[in-house]
């Protein structure tokens, strides 16, 4: 009997695949560690990416460099008011020679999809693209289309910029596994990244650019995915995880309130969402690290990039200086691993 393609593959041979590729992408984006991580704990989880920075951080490089580091197609999507959502579905056209429609397919039928400043999109193609993160289809004219398998989406938003954006619904950000804010590099990884950049402009004018790395397959990834998806997650952990999305609605496992300042500066609380990309993300971490099991530094490592998007902190707390992150902090120190 002949094995599947994905259980073909060996997991030292998948480790060593994810390995090279986040090999290619800390030597291409300098400083970004954090960031290639979480791209592929995305990746691994199969789930979406929110990325939130100012102009110039190398968002829309990493996800460029990632997908010149995956097998499959990618596409660019750059959002603006005027924006349609058949600009990113696609529409039906019609065929004078056939004399049908045909449905011809937009920029969001890619296995990896850029969604650049994705608050400057309006609501309209924001909902059409909440069912293609939500659902990985897409309905046209009344006709669903699947999307690629596997299908991720990265975004980007500009957090400086206010005039001519939408906001995300929470509905929204609640399909983003993890929200990740970036930060000004200091000093030293600015000074790398100007001799990076300078290299390879040299590299570019002289032909010397070195050869790309072959793409990951998308067997050798769906085994990676399957392997990271196994690692163990201990009953303890798993509480602990249940413990910290539960103290955000003013109560734990055993319905006492295990941190009441948070909750009350609460609008809304975290999902039980939170707690199923928590935990993938936290085994998607561990697998990384090389370990076949999740641990508390995992979950606490990750707390605010997968739970701060998923809670809306009340307009008295946000007056006094509360942010979301900081709740998550604050979170952390009170409800401790049991």
């Amino acid at each position: 009997m002949t094995l599947p393609i994905i259980d073909a593959v060996r997991p030292a041979d998948a480790f060593a695949a994810i390995g090279a590729l986040r090999a290619q992408l800390d030597a291409a984006l300098v400083g970004q560690s954090r960031l290639v991580e979480r791209l592929l704990i995305g990746l691994l989880a199969g789930g979406h990416v929110l990325l939130e920075g100012a102009p110039g951080l190398a968002k829309t490089r990493a996800v460029r460099r990632l997908a010149q580091g995956l097998a499959g197609t990618f596409s660019r999507i750059q959002c603006t008011p005027d924006l349609m959502p058949a600009d990113l579905t696609g529409t039906p056209i019609f065929r004078p020679d056939k004399g049908d429609f045909a449905f011809a397919p937009g920029p969001v039928f890619a296995s990896l999809v850029l969604v650049d400043e994705i608050n400057r999109a309006p609501p309209k193609v924001q909902s059409a693209l909440l069912e293609a993160m939500a659902e990985g289809q897409v309905t046209v004219g009344g006709e669903t289309h699947p999307l690629p398998d596997p299908f991720m989406v990265v975004a980007t938003q500009n957090p400086i910029e206010h005039e001519g954006t939408f906001p995300l619904p929470e509905a929204q950000l609640d399909r983003f596994l993890l929200h990740v804010a970036l930060s000004l590099p200091d000093a030293a990884t600015e000074r790398a990244i100007l001799d990076l950049v300078e290299g390879e402009t040299g590299a570019a004018l002289s032909n010397a650019a070195p050869a790309p790395q072959p793409p990951l397959s998308h067997a050798m990834l769906l085994a990676a995915r399957r392997q990271a998806m196994a690692a163990h997650l201990s009953p303890a952990l798993r509480d602990h995880i249940v413990a910290l999305v539960c103290a955000t609605r003013g109560g734990d496992l055993t319905g006492s309130a295990a941190a009441p300042e948070v909750a009350a500066a609460l609008e809304h609380a975290v999902s039980p969402r939170g707690s199923l990309a928590l935990a993938a993300c936290a085994k998607a971490r561990a697998w990384l690290a090389g370990r076949d099991y999740a641990t508390p530094d995992d979950v606490a490592d990750l707390a605010a990039d997968a739970l701060s998007h998923r809670l809306v902190v009340g307009w008295r707390a946000a007056a006094e200086g509360a942010t979301a992150r900081g709740l998550i902090a604050a979170l952390l120190e009170r409800v401790r691993p049991l």
